[in-house]
């Protein structure tokens, strides 16, 4: 038992390399062409519609404690501020992976100056 614990281990550590390696060259080969090299220039759009998203939703609070007084907000406020959330955290994780592609060099970067 132990013999084959061990054989699947070493066989396992031979592997995990070879498959790293694999999803690097695939990440790069169809992500760098799908979008062009980026520069700080391109991504501050990005982080903009981030900022204006999560502004929105904070806001929203404040709009929806105004609103209610001292009540709870309905359903609709709730699910109004449930979407607003939901934009934000969305497009929170997608500039994560953002980052993650340039980090892995899977997207190309220039600097703005030339």
């Amino acid at each position: 038992m132990a013999l084959k614990s061990a054989k699947k281990t070493r066989e396992l550590h031979l592997l995990l390399p070879g498959l790293s390696r694999t999803t690097r060259e695939l990440n790069r080969q169809i992500i760098s062409p799908a979008i062009r090299s980026l520069t700080i220039n391109d991504l501050t759009p990005v982080m903009e519609m981030i900022a204006r998203a999560r502004a929105a939703y904070i806001a929203e609070l404040f709009n929806m404690t105004k609103a209610v007084a001292k009540v709870l907000p309905d359903q609709a406020q709730v699910q109004h501020l449930k979407q607003l959330r939901e934009t934000y955290e969305e497009l929170l994780h997608c500039s994560g992976e953002l980052e993650t592609a340039i980090e892995k060099g899977y997207i190309d970067v220039q600097d703005p100056s030339g």
